[in-house]
């Protein structure tokens, strides 16, 4: 399985530079996990940046693969990697919720660099 955190959604949806590093996770639909954090995070940007019409849109193509809730569970592991790795808290809610679904997380947020079970890609 496979998480796609929301700076490889962004940098695939606008097609950048590293958009290609993205690609074979966020195509592979059966094979995607979403975080509930990744849409509101993609959504709000998308919203600033564009308009309401194309971030429902992208969150109609986010919704092909399978949508994972903030649990209880997934909240505790969070704040504990968090804490204890220094995590931002959207970033710690990410990586518990591809960590509970046994996903690698796809990123180039330099605050998933080094953690088990991450493929990071530098920004270019």
């Amino acid at each position: 399985m496979n998480l796609v955190d929301s700076s490889g959604w962004l940098e695939y949806l606008s097609d950048s530079k590293n958009a290609d590093n993205f690609a074979e996770a966020i195509e592979n639909t059966e094979e995607l996990l979403v975080s509930t954090i990744n849409i509101y995070e993609v959504y709000k940007k998308v919203l600033k940046e564009k308009d309401e019409n194309t971030a429902l849109q992208i969150l109609g193509l986010m919704r092909q693969a399978k949508v994972i809730d903030v649990t209880p569970s997934i909240a505790m592991q969070a704040a504990k990697l968090s804490f204890e790795k220094n995590i931002p808290m959207a970033d710690s809610i990410i990586y518990a919720t591809a960590k509970v679904n046994d996903a690698l997380v796809w990123t180039q947020d330099s605050d998933f660099r080094g953690l088990e079970l991450v493929k990071y890609f530098a920004k270019k």
